[in-house]
């Protein structure tokens, strides 16, 4: 490595066969491998950094990786380290986009006893997971907790207002459309909660009625879709807070927050959509117009007859794990006569999920 110093006193590093990486001196102080700046144990920081100089600059560096700073403060950089630092953090892999031509061979999937036995295969299945935002795990359990063998390997379950494992299934005097033999329409579950359930878990007992097929929509895509194709109501639609609400005898949730959310980089990352629980305030007229239509487009996109569904059946003894900030799921109807549909479904938080995962690949 060649070390030597901006006249504006940055550390400006070469790898060999690589071009010149310029660090910020304050950046590089915040992150310094030095047992006076971060812990060596759980690697958190010491100091408090809003108490470094703002004109910190580097004054003295060295290619053995020595440095001192303008505050007297001095260090070595391990080699290795700066290899990594001027590298930068990996990229995020972007999404794998999918419709409704998707083969089933192609579905990230494994076997329960494979991913109990080996934690690559754990690995592999979570990193599918998350570039297609839902996986299928064959040779669950037919038992009612069944599916707890597969959330074990992750982490604790999401626990609501419904408990943890919940039925999914026709029942007298339904609380929630989900709970008839009606379609459902694509959907985002559990909008009205914050933070919404990161990941849904559903277990198929029983699936042998007239119906009751499984639909999904790849979010992320019809977003983008949107975006190339109208990108006004894709502004409208990120930019437009309506709320989602549920209420019953014992609970009353509620969630402002828009239907397209966008971190600072304009990346999308979370969509929601739920016709049974969505209503827009009282905007000014035109707002509403605006919304309206954005909202009228999106659905295009993503209702039942379009493109982006992918239509398959869900097996007993499967389970069909969907990230609920990406995904829009739903069901066709199904005819009780002719037979029965069982499932049972129970909640994980993307920060466990994704924490398994990285271990898992960092390992």
């Amino acid at each position: 490595m060649d070390l030597t110093i901006t006249d504006d006193g940055r550390l400006r590093v070469v790898a060999q066969g690589g071009d010149p990486v310029v660090l910020h001196p304050l950046w590089l102080r915040e992150r310094l491998p030095d047992a006076g700046v971060l812990d060596p144990q759980t690697g958190q920081r010491l100091v408090d950094a809003a108490d470094t100089p703002h004109d910190l600059r580097v004054t003295v560096a060295h290619t053995d990786g020595s440095i001192t700073f303008s505050d007297g403060f001095a260090t070595r950089l391990p080699s290795a380290w700066l290899a990594g630092a001027i590298a930068g953090e990996p990229a995020a892999r972007p999404p794998v986009y999918w419709d409704g031509t998707l083969d089933p061979s192609a579905f990230p999937s494994a076997d329960l006893s494979a991913v109990r036995d080996d934690p690559a295969a754990l690995g592999a299945l979570l990193a599918g997971l998350d570039a297609y935002g839902f996986a299928v795990v064959r040779g669950v359990g037919l038992d009612p907790d069944g599916g707890l063998a597969l959330a074990d390997l992750m982490g604790p379950i999401r626990i609501t207002n419904w408990g943890g494992m919940a039925d999914v299934k026709a029942i007298a005097n339904a609380y929630d459309l989900t709970m008839t033999p009606r379609a459902l329409e694509p959907h985002s579950d559990n909008p009205y909660r914050d933070p919404v359930p990161g990941y849904i878990l559903l277990h198929c007992l029983i699936n042998d009625a007239d119906g009751g097929d499984s639909t999904l929509v790849d979010g992320f895509h019809a977003a983008q879709m949107l975006r190339e194709t109208d990108p006004d109501a894709f502004a409208t639609l990120a930019t437009t807070d309506v709320t989602f609400r549920y209420r019953d005898a014992t609970t009353f949730l509620q969630h402002d927050c828009p239907l397209i959310a966008c971190n600072a980089a304009g990346d999308v990352v979370q969509v929601r959509y739920n016709n049974r629980t969505e209503m827009v305030g009282a905007l000014p007229i035109d707002q509403l117009d605006r919304y309206y239509a954005a909202r009228a487009a999106f659905w295009r996109l993503i209702a039942p007859a379009s493109p982006l569904t992918l239509r398959f059946r869900l097996q007993p003894g499967e389970l069909l794990m969907m990230d609920n900030y990406r995904l829009f799921h739903g069901r066709t109807g199904y005819t009780l006569a002719s037979g029965s549909r069982h499932m049972r479904q129970c909640y994980m938080d993307r920060d466990t999920v994704g924490s398994r995962r990285r271990l898992l690949q960092s390992a």
